[in-house]
């Protein structure tokens, strides 16, 4: 002999079912959250701005990957006070320091972002938001850029800007081919998206102590340190 169920437990059994139904459908019409990296939900949610990304003012060179490790110097002709002759080093009152080459970070930037492949394009022309999704076309790798003065490596510079902001930085990061993201176009809007890695801004102090203790003069040196691959984005 079969049982009908119980009316409340019925009632439950549909409203759960409606319940379920009704997330779905939400799921499927609700408008997709846009990420930084285009797929890390646990990423930073990406702010569409109104104008391409800045670039950096100051005349900075790109460090090739082969020389992150090396330590510069002071390059010949640059403006700096040379230190007074050493005494002899049989003098016993000789004042004495270990030539050392120091970088101190002082003032951290803002995030700049430098793009990899084309600026990709979609024009809204309809009356209603619509989606419109990016795909990056081509991999490629980007590293520090810097200005002159540094007299220690590109590793220990980053290393000194790390430990005082307590941030993760590469010599270098690469985005790669292939990566998506989707977000949404007003009407009558064109979404702009740049695939690319944003870069860390950072200005500092750098020079020598030389072994007599007197120092080359101190050059404010402005850096930037890729930080997190990632999309950027504008509309007009």
């Amino acid at each position: 002999m079969s049982h009908r169920p119980h009316r409340s437990a019925w009632r439950k059994a549909t409203r759960i079912a409606v319940t379920v139904a009704a997330a779905t459908t939400l799921a499927a019409v609700a408008p997709v959250t846009a990420y930084a990296d285009g797929t890390d939900p646990a990423g930073d949610e990406i702010v569409i701005g109104t104008e391409p990304p800045a670039e950096p003012e100051e005349d900075v060179v790109d460090v090739p990957a082969d020389q992150v490790t090396q330590e510069p110097g002071v390059e010949p002709g640059e403006d700096i006070q040379l230190p007074a002759p050493s005494k002899p080093t049989d003098r016993p009152d000789r004042e004495y320091c270990d030539r050392s080459n120091v970088y101190i970070p002082q003032s951290k930037g803002k995030q700049y972002h430098k793009g990899v492949g084309p600026t990709l394009s979609n024009y809204n022309g309809t009356s209603r938001t619509a989606k419109s999704t990016f795909t990056s076309e081509v991999s490629g790798t980007v590293g520090v850029s810097v200005s002159a003065g540094l007299t220690v490596s590109v590793n220990a510079m980053i290393g000194k800007i790390e430990g005082k902001y307590d941030v993760n930085l590469s010599a270098s990061l690469t985005a790669k081919l292939g990566n998506k993201i989707s977000v949404n176009t007003p009407s009558k809007t064109t979404t702009n998206a740049k695939y690319g890695v944003y870069r860390l801004k950072n200005t500092g102090v750098s020079y020598i102590i030389y072994d007599n203790c007197q120092t080359s003069a101190k050059k404010t040196v402005t850096s930037y340190t890729p930080l997190k691959v990632g999309w950027y984005l504008w509309e007009n």
